[in-house]
């Protein structure tokens, strides 16, 4: 039944009788079977005077069990006082016992002394004697034991630490075996695994010490190892310069060099020899290598020599990666790069003599995985930094280290082919600076230059320009001092520059392991692109810079002329180095030839430029009276200027090559016409007078005469004075007025005014109306005047119809 149900129940029995039912909640209360709150609720829920009335069944049931407790405490309190009583009867009879007992005791103990005395004393005696017979035959088998732990720990401190493996395999193996069954064995045995440890971290800190050593030294090991593979390549190249004295000459010809530098300097390369040969310093005299031997011994003794391999390679790769990585600003000096080529090189011996002294330590396999790698990184660096070098001379240093650096680990079994490809791309790099530094000395060269030929006054200033510059002249030897070269100082300058710079390109492909064939088709290409880019392109920018004049513009046409002649010389001058005959098939030839003609050509252009430009000054300077009655009888002034520049011009034009001098002077004499054909068909002349045209006419004679007197030689009939042909028809029509001509015979080949355009005419003719309608009021009052108005006009009309049927038939 749940509480509920309980609860419920027992409001009905309080209906029923109050008395029971307090009874049985009291009952309910004492056997703890339910909650009492569940009970008392019960009570208090059921009718109003209950908690009174239960509160006085409850007071008498307190006090029913009150006299319960009562009387069973007035039962038993005489037993418990008669217990009392026996034992204090009891105790003097405990007490009397006790002292008899602790009587005799003592009497016994006084009886037993001397007997046991004796007693003990035997067995002491006995146990002894047993004790020391075991002790002498324990320590008789325990001493071998310690005298070997004892070694074992003189050899720890002397740090004989191989030594020390050996011993405790000995204990291990036959000693402890004796007397395991003592503890000081035991300590002995548990001690053994942390000296091994300790050995171990002993032998691996000597190693960690060890690669921290040779990371420091390794730029000393590299620079040594170089320095000897450096010796002994030039030692192999002085013994091929004394063989091949020839081939010595050839490559410093024009006195350069003289014979005796090169004795010289091979007598140096000698002593330097034998004064290195007196002290040859090896890998093994800079590092001390006891700590990896020692280390593997120990390893291999262990039997951990794997985990030992491991741990080196490990540190090992790392350390080649710091060896790999280049300092920041390591294009800026060639120190910068020694020191990065001397610490690989340094690494690399290291490895290859540990290959070598050690079995299995590192492999060939790994020595080529891991140079591999190197020589990935190192391409990768020296490609980017080698951009960052501008100066030929630190990148001609650079080649030089890659190329020791490459002999020196070819030396030690690393392929380095990959390396020397690299050069070939350093080696594109290196001609392009020196592009570059050329074309500095070049715009330098022609900015000092002062474009006139030059004088010499006695023989010994004429043989200095020639030794300089390959000319030749017969007729220029017969001439007495003083006298001129043709070219001015730039052509020596540029020869002697353009060979300088042969012998500096020729400097980076040495010790290239190249052909002769190899070097020259090199030497040829890099000239030409010296020829073809960086002069032709200095030489372009200088014709078109401002400053420079007429003058100086044939003047450089007269130096890319002597220059061009040259090229043959350079193209002797580099088989002579190389010993490679031009008629060899596959032979490169030098592209003077182009490159000076491009040059030639500007130079022409730009002087028919700037001659008509100058055209064009002389006639802003005209100032015709268009209004004019009558000519002055004379030609203009800005006219005669003109033409007495135009003949000082044409007799510099002398030296030029006739053809380029024709051109300009033709080319002149036509932009002349044009311009005066322009002046008078002026949209901004609204008005011209016959005296203005007799006056203009009077200048085109000049033009005409100027033509007439061949102010440049070559020229064939009257081909010059065709210049001015548009004019002088155009003139002449209005001269004479014979417009009836010119209508009638307009269109035939055989016309007199062939070259007249009827546009030209009409233009022109309304230009002189308008001023004879300005000019003649009264006109109209004479007959004459009358009719030539009417001339005019018809003529005009006729001209129109003229140009209408050209506009329709075009």
């Amino acid at each position: 039944m749940t509480l509920t149900g309980k609860s419920g129940a027992r409001g009905a029995m309080l209906e029923e009788d109050p008395d029971q039912t307090y009874e049985n909640v009291l009952a309910e209360i004492q056997s703890f079977e339910l909650p009492i709150e569940a009970t008392l609720r019960s009570v208090y829920d059921d009718q109003p005077n209950a908690h009174k009335k239960f509160m006085e069944k409850l007071d008498a049931c307190i006090r029913n069990h009150d006299k319960e407790i009562e009387k069973m405490c007035n039962f038993h309190h005489q037993g418990f006082v008669d217990a009392i009583t026996e034992l204090l009867k009891v105790r003097t009879d405990a007490e009397k016992l006790k002292v008899q007992v602790t009587d005799t005791n003592r009497r016994f103990q006084d009886a037993g002394k001397e007997v046991i005395v004796q007693t003990e004393d035997i067995i002491r005696c006995r146990i002894q004697q047993r004790n020391i017979t075991t002790v002498v035959e324990k320590l008789q088998l325990c001493l071998p034991v310690l005298e070997m732990y004892s070694k074992l720990k003189e050899q720890m401190s002397a740090k004989r630490y191989y030594s020390a493996l050996k011993t405790m395999e000995q204990l291990e193996n036959v000693y402890f075996p004796r007397v395991s069954q003592y503890r000081f064995c035991q300590l002995m045995i548990e001690n053994l695994p942390k000296l091994r440890e300790d050995i171990k971290e002993i032998s691996m800190s000597d190693l960690k010490d060890f690669l921290e050593s040779i990371r420091k030294h390794s730029d000393k090991i590299g620079e040594t190892a170089m320095k000897q593979a450096q010796q002994q390549k030039t030692f192999s190249v002085a013994l091929q310069k004394q063989n091949n004295v020839k081939f010595g000459k050839n490559m410093y010809i024009n006195d350069r060099i003289p014979e005796e530098r090169n004795e010289i300097v091979l007598k140096q390369t000698f002593e330097e020899e034998d004064a290195s040969e007196e002290e040859v310093l090896t890998v093994q005299d800079l590092v001390d290598f006891s700590p990896v031997y020692r280390c593997l011994h120990i390893y291999s003794v262990l039997g951990d020599e794997e985990t030992f391999e491991n741990y080196y390679r490990k540190q090992r790769k790392k350390q080649a990666r710091l060896v790999l990585q280049p300092q920041s600003n390591m294009h800026e000096t060639v120190d910068g790069y020694r020191r990065y080529f001397t610490q690989i090189v340094g690494f690399f011996v290291v490895e290859d003599h540990i290959l070598h002294v050690t079995q299995g330590l590192v492999t060939r396999a790994y020595t080529d995985e891991l140079w591999n790698m190197a020589l990935s990184k190192i391409i990768a660096v020296l490609r980017a930094h080698s951009s960052y070098c501008t100066d030929p001379d630190l990148v001609l240093e650079l080649k030089n280290l890659i190329v020791i650096f490459a002999d020196t680990l070819q030396g030690y079994g690393f392929p380095v082919n990959r390396l020397f490809d690299l050069l070939f791309e350093i080696r594109d790099q290196y001609n392009e600076t020196l592009l570059k530094k050329w074309a500095a000395v070049f715009r330098d060269i022609f900015e000092e230059d002062n474009y006139s030929p030059i004088p010499v006054v006695n023989e010994e200033e004429y043989k200095i320009v020639i030794s300089k510059f390959p000319f030749q002249d017969p007729d220029l030897e017969k001439q007495s001092f003083p006298k001129k070269f043709p070219m001015s100082q730039s052509v020596p300058r540029i020869y002697i520059q353009v060979k300088e710079f042969i012998y500096a390109s020729l400097q980076f492909s040495e010790s290239l392991h190249r052909s002769s064939t190899e070097i020259d088709d090199m030497l040829r290409k890099s000239t030409n692109l010296l020829l073809t880019r960086t002069l032709n392109s200095c030489l372009l920018n200088l014709i078109r810079k401002p400053h420079i004049g007429l003058t100086e513009l044939v003047q450089i046409i007269i130096n890319t002329t002597h220059l061009e002649q040259a090229c043959k010389y350079l193209e002797d001058f580099i088989t002579n180095i190389t010993n490679i005959s031009q008629e060899t098939v596959h032979t490169t030839r030098l592209y003077g030839l182009s490159t000076f003609k491009d040059a030639r050509h500007a130079a022409e252009g730009e002087i028919y430029t700037k001659l008509n430009q100058k055209i064009d000054e002389f006639v802003q300077l005209a100032d015709y009276d268009w209004t004019m009655s009558e000519p002055d009888g004379r030609a203009s002034g800005y006219l005669m200027d003109l033409i007495n520049f135009l003949r000082s011009i044409f007799q510099v034009f002398t030296h030029l090559p006739g053809k380029v001098a024709q051109t300009a002077c033709m080319s002149a004499c036509q932009h002349l016409s044009t311009s005066l054909m322009q002046m008078l068909l002026d949209n901004e002349l609204k008005q011209i007078s016959m005296g203005a045209i007799q006056q203009f006419n009077l200048d085109v004679i000049q033009c005409e005469l100027f033509a007439s007197s061949e102010p440049v030689p070559g020229f064939q009939g009257d081909t010059l004075q065709l210049a001015f042909i548009d004019l002088r028809q155009l003139l002449d029509l209005f001269m004479v007025w014979d417009w009836s001509t010119y209508l009638a015979d307009y269109g035939q080949p055989a016309s007199k005014y062939l070259r007249v355009n009827p546009n030209t005419a009409l233009t022109l003719l309304e230009k002189m109306k308008d001023t004879n309608k300005k000019n003649n009021i009264f006109a109209q009052f004479r007959k004459n005047d009358r009719d030539k108005q009417k001339l005019i006009e018809t003529v005009m009309k006729q001209l129109r119809s003229l140009v209408n049927g050209m506009s329709q038939h075009t």
